[in-house]
């Protein structure tokens, strides 16, 4: 047996075979609503019925019992379909956390993957324009490192009558 949670003080655990199902009377009760409610339901429930058995479980005083399981991987959608308003009041808080999680992971499971893959895509096409813009520019840099080279040549061999003849100024463009 393995326990996977403990609900208003109840352990809730695994049956002792390798299929880890799980009684749901237990559950029930420490969430204080009616098992045979919840059998119905499950029962009823077209998907959760293919998967619920009857198993031998031990029940919160120690002894065997053949009970009503669900195997450990449906445990938590069901437990997803009880409304907070249905359990015990020292329970309701719990179960509303639980549901609150769930909704959580539900989103985290479909919207989580899109919201990545837009924020992937946007970074993946602003660094794809920024690589392109450097690959100008790289390009550019050799014709403006000449235009520089070329202006500052002419600036130092520049003589006084030169910068007389250009009415006393020396053109410096800092555009680059």
């Amino acid at each position: 047996m393995n326990e996977i949670a403990t609900i208003n003080n109840v352990v809730i655990i695994t049956t002792d075979d390798s299929e880890k199902l799980i009684p749901i009377k237990p559950i029930c009760e420490a969430l204080g609503i009616d098992e045979d409610a919840q059998r119905r339901k499950l029962k009823d429930d077209e998907f959760l019925s293919s998967v619920t058995v009857l198993s031998t479980a031990t029940g919160t005083d120690g002894k065997q019992y053949e009970m009503v399981c669900l195997p450990y991987e449906f445990i938590f959608g069901w437990l997803f379909t009880i409304n907070p308003k249905n359990v015990k009041p020292e329970a309701q808080e719990a179960v509303a956390k639980f549901r609150i999680e769930c909704y959580q992971a539900l989103y985290n499971h479909f919207a989580e993957p899109r919201v990545f893959l837009a924020a992937q895509r946007d970074a993946t096409n602003a660094y794809l324009d920024a690589r392109d813009k450097a690959k100008e520019n790289f390009k550019n840099a050799d014709t403006i490192l000449k235009d520089i080279e070329r202006k500052l040549n002419v600036t130092r061999r520049m003589s006084i009558e030169d910068w007389r003849k250009a009415n006393r100024e020396i053109e410096i463009p800092f555009e680059n």
